[in-house]
């Protein structure tokens, strides 16, 4: 018996929609940053990307549990001495709510050139028009 192994030419890429109004950030997260690698198909290999596109429309009407929209922070640096910046996730969510959900599957996934790449098939918006119509995005199902 031979280990299936994928190859590039031979992986199937799909594209998939996710309506995040009312999801939770971090379940839908964990699912999307799947989708992204493969692990949802039967032909996954860790090594090859063989995961689908995937677009996240609805970005800013993302839920989260207990005072997490107040308490929660996230720190940038500027580069500069004395230079940490930090924003509240009530604040993300009105001036870049694209980047929270961004933020959230880029740190379910590994931390290699293979994850960078396969964060690059995540489209992220905030409203609920995307520009991917032609792609024929289906609907993914999200796991409750």
């Amino acid at each position: 018996m031979r280990t299936y192994v994928a190859n590039p030419t031979d992986r199937e890429r799909n594209w998939l929609v996710v309506d995040a109004n009312g999801q939770t950030l971090g379940r839908l997260a964990t699912q999307i940053a799947d989708a992204l690698r493969g692990k949802r198909k039967p032909t996954y290999t860790p090594h090859v990307d063989t995961g689908d596109f995937v677009v996240v429309v609805n970005a800013e009407k993302i839920s989260v549990s207990g005072n997490k929209r107040a308490d929660k922070r996230y720190y940038r640096h500027t580069g500069y001495p004395g230079g940490l910046r930090s924003r509240s996730l009530e604040e993300m969510l009105e001036r870049r709510p694209e980047e929270v959900i961004r933020i959230a599957v880029r740190g379910m996934l590994p931390r290699n050139r293979l994850a960078r790449k396969q964060l690059t098939k995540l489209k992220v918006y905030a409203g609920p028009e995307h520009p991917h119509t032609a792609q024929q995005p289906q609907p993914m199902e999200i796991e409750a």
